[in-house]
């Protein structure tokens, strides 16, 4: 028996030993949004500037000589940078002052020595992990990271002897055991930090009489192979401090960042206490859930701390005059919509294993302001349409895409109105009919094959077409009447079907459906007439993307989410390069942006100006779908794109068309963004026309009062109004071409 119990003995030390030296940590990838860049000029006020500094943990303080802090005076902000790592470059920490004019924002930024400074990134703010399926989550420090007044502190309260027991303790144990009894409630534990750091690395939780043999024979075996300063480093970086969802919080590194969005090496007295007093029972004593329990044990620990003499008495009662201090969400905030879009993205070349064990640091395109910004109004509208049309099954939903379009950049993600809800991600996933989406690519379709512009008149007639079967497919308008002979720009600006479906039918579906594959539609739709009108499914993000090549001139970029990838020794491994792909010439597509931008200010997206700048240009299309069960509105301005879908989960009508469900939510977006306006330059073969809006007939303010300027080919003939004069001839005159005839004019 004695012989079996050493042979045991034996063989617990050796797989101690093994498993601790060739101990490598479950690093979980970690995601960063891309850093803000400050430089004079940018449109940020103090006020702005203070809020990004927050999202970033940055405290204010009367002097900013610590990094992480900043000091705000009027119109100048004085911050002490912290060290930061990019994908291309680290970046020791640094003072800067910025000074800002009112509403103008930044004037100039300028260094500890008083430089000048033309640009200043800050740090990229970690908006989540790619944790592997048992979802255990950590940040690893060295112990030059660590601040000296942890490990006294742990030491203090959860190991006294730490530095000369051999891993047990038995007499912490009974000490622990009478003050517990005489409190009638657990204040102190018996088992030695190293017995933790067993537990946690080998063994289950389960309180048995041979689990906790095996965890002393365990934790002498570790005690006797390894220093204390190892043990202690390896504690700090191993002991479970939280849960997150299903993300387990391991190691005091990522529990600062969690309950303080800031680095452990920033931590404060009462800051770090808190994180020693949560060791006892995580759940327990969850400052969130729970915060009278921890503050009650956060103080407790300070008075043992000042009882062993590791801090002084007037600096414990100080530190527990202090609020917990814990943000009120965790830090950097997580963001599962756009995790969802980088996991897909990145799976594509790694492995499951490289993204959850081997420390990668991941560089997006997410932009913080533009995700507050889609989440804000998509909540804000979803709630508003709730109560005009309450659904008996649950409320609505919507989906929210936000991209740049010059670079194919998706800077904003919101998958549901729940939006850290790691669940059903219907931007990505959510595949419905786009409706009156389709109709811009019908148009530019008509504009490619040279037989059609803006100012072309087409038929609104009824339309009967006989199918497979002997069926006939009859279309109807929207508002059931019969427009007749509408130009081109305003059977686009009003969404009307039946002239749509002609223009389509002439050109034929299979040419319709090799536009949208060019612009990005992986699939192609099922040839029927009926695609003409949107029974075409697609998610917001398929729908961004081909909204982004009309956006972009024309070119198509695959839209990305995933900048660069770095290696845990900060190795660049992978970026991912701008790919553009032309897929319409610059002239067709700037004249169907022209007609979009009528859209806005003729058509089904004129809501949308109650919410916008005045000055704002921007172009845009509704969509709705049969039976009102989707409402759609994508749009652009001259730097964002973004689109948006509303509907029920279980595919029910909704009572909203796209103008009055997802474009109140898009106007909310385009108006918080202070995005520039849609200013493309006008092709050289192109001429700017006016015409009579609801004839298409060339015409002037003079003659006619509902005027409007489309763009269309040099060539084109207008035919004029009648009782409007022109004294040039009724082609359309390019502005190289009026420049020439002028000049023409001052020789003769």
């Amino acid at each position: 028996m004695i012989l079996a119990c050493v042979l045991y003995a034996l063989y617990l030390d050796h797989l101690v030993v093994r498993q601790f030296e060739g101990r490598r940590w479950t690093l979980p990838a970690q995601v960063y949004a891309a850093p803000l860049e400050l430089y004079a000029g940018l449109p940020l006020t103090s006020a702005a500037l203070e809020h990004e500094l927050q999202r970033l943990h940055y405290r204010r303080t009367d002097r900013p000589d610590h990094p992480g802090t900043y000091h705000l005076s009027g119109e100048r902000i004085e911050v002490a940078l912290r060290p930061a790592r990019f994908a291309d470059e680290t970046r020791a920490a640094e003072r800067l002052t910025i000074t800002t004019t009112g509403a103008k924002g930044i004037e100039s930024l300028r260094d500890a020595t008083g430089k000048e400074l033309p640009v200043l990134r800050l740090e990229p703010l970690l908006i989540g992990s790619i944790f592997p399926i048992h979802g255990e989550d950590r940040i690893v420090v060295s112990p030059e990271e660590v601040p000296p007044l942890l490990p006294l502190a742990l030491k203090a309260v959860e190991d006294r002897k730490f530095d000369t027991h051999h891993g047990v303790d038995p007499v912490a144990v009974l000490r622990a055991a009478w003050v517990n009894l005489r409190a009638r409630q657990i204040e102190q534990g018996g088992s030695t930090l190293t017995q933790q750091l067993v537990r946690s690395y080998f063994l289950s939780s389960r309180q048995t009489l041979s689990r906790k043999l095996r965890e002393a024979v365990m934790a002498m075996a570790l005690d006797a192979h390894f220093s204390k300063a190892d043990l202690m480093n390896a504690y700090i970086n191993e002991i479970f401090l939280g849960q997150d969802g299903d993300r387990a919080i391991h190691g005091f590194g990522l529990a600062s960042q969690f309950y303080f969005g800031k680095p452990l090496s920033e931590l404060e007295l009462s800051e770090v206490s808190l994180l020693v007093a949560i060791v006892r029972g995580p759940s327990y004593y969850d400052p969130r859930r729970h915060p009278e329990r921890a503050l009650a044990r956060r103080n407790l620990v300070l008075r043992q701390m000042a009882e062993q003499g590791v801090i002084k008495p007037e600096e414990a009662t100080a530190a527990a005059r202090r609020p917990l201090g814990v943000t009120k969400r965790p830090a950097g905030a997580y963001y599962p919509a756009y995790l969802d879009f980088v996991r897909r993205t990145l799976r594509r070349d790694y492995h499951d294993q490289d993204l959850t064990e081997a420390g990668l640091r991941i560089y997006t395109s997410l932009e913080p302001v533009a995700q507050d910004e889609a989440e804000r109004a998509l909540e804000h509208e979803l709630a508003r349409l709730d109560r005009q049309h309450k659904h008996p099954q649950g409320p609505l939903e919507g989906a929210v895409v936000i991209t740049s379009p010059q670079s194919g950049d998706v800077i904003a993600i919101v998958g549901g109105r729940n939006v850290g809800y790691d669940g059903f991600d219907r931007a990505l996933d959510a595949r419905r009919s786009m409706g009156s989406l389709v109709k811009p690519f019908i148009y530019l379709t008509a504009l490619e094959s040279g037989r059609y512009n803006a100012t072309t008149v087409v038929q609104d007639a009824p339309i009967d077409v006989q199918l497979t079967g002997g069926k006939h497919w009859t279309p109807d308008n929207f508002t059931h009447q019969i427009y007749g002979p509408v130009p081109v720009v305003r059977a686009l600006a009003e969404s009307i079907n039946l002239a749509t479906v002609a223009v389509g039918l002439d050109l034929g579906l299979p040419k319709v459906t090799a536009t949208l594959q060019r612009f990005g539609l992986a699939q192609a739709p099922t040839q029927v007439p009926a695609m003409l009108l949107g029974a075409i499914e697609v998610t917001p993000l398929e729908a961004a993307q081909l909204f982004n090549g009309l956006a972009n001139g024309g070119f198509r970029n695959p839209l990305r989410a995933v900048r660069a990838v770095i290696s845990a020794d900060a190795k660049p491994l992978k970026s991912f390069p701008l790919q553009v792909t032309q897929v319409a010439s610059p002239e067709v597509t700037y004249q169907l942006d022209r007609m979009l931008v009528l859209v806005m200010d003729h058509g089904t997206g004129r809501p949308a100006r109650s919410l916008l700048p005045p000055e704002l240009v921007v172009a845009g299309k509704s969509g709705t779908s049969s039976d009102f069960r989707d409402s759609w509105f994508a749009g652009f301005s001259g730097g964002h794109l973004a689109v948006v879908w509303v509907g029920y989960d279980d595919n029910e009508p909704t009572g909203f068309t796209g103008s009055s469900g997802a474009l109140p939510v898009w106007a909310r977006i385009m108006a918080g963004l202070g995005t520039s306006s849609w200013n493309a330059p006008m092709p050289e073969s192109l001429a700017e026309v006016h015409i009579e809006y609801p004839s298409g007939l060339r015409a002037t303010p003079a003659c006619a009062t509902d005027i409007v300027a489309v763009a269309v080919p040099a060539d084109a003939v207008i035919p004029p109004r009648p009782g409007c004069s022109f004294p040039e001839s009724t082609t359309a005159t390019s502005a190289l071409g009026r420049a020439e005839e002028w000049l023409r004019g001052l020789v003769h």
